[in-house]
């Protein structure tokens, strides 16, 4: 019997890489608003915003931190203006808790699995293979 690789841990990987604005930003490159609008793909990314088309719905883009997909962008519409995204109203509060303080609770438990993906890495590549 072997093991089947986990595919939590794939989205897990998919999901640290979508962290960074410049990764972000690369989704964007098929994003039909360029310019002359307020959703460009450098306003998207910095808003926080991956962009998943389908080929039904080329403007599909979903919100990195609260994973909501939002769709029908018009020009004028402000990628930094979703009322209802925890991202964007830091004096929020869930569970008792202000959205800010756990942002940086998110952000450090990023930097903590950024160190235990490092470390499996190096112990799969560290140890022998069984004979």
């Amino acid at each position: 019997m072997s093991e089947v690789p986990s595919r939590s841990s794939d989205k897990l990987l998919a999901y640290g890489r979508m962290y960074r604005l410049e990764r972000r930003l690369e989704t964007f490159k098929d994003w039909p608003f360029r310019e002359d609008c307020k959703c460009t793909p450098e306003r998207m990314a910095l808003a926080g915003f991956v962009h998943c088309p389908s080929e039904s719905e080329p403007d599909v883009a979903c919100c990195f931190f609260c994973l909501k997909e939002l769709e029908g962008w018009e020009p004028d519409d402000d990628p930094c203006f979703n009322s209802n995204c925890v991202k964007k109203q830091p004096n929020r509060k869930i569970g008792g808790q202000k959205i800010a303080q756990f942002r940086e609770e998110v952000e450090q438990t990023h930097r903590n699995l950024q160190t235990l993906f490092s470390i499996a890495q190096y112990k799969d590549h560290s140890q022998p293979s069984p004979p």
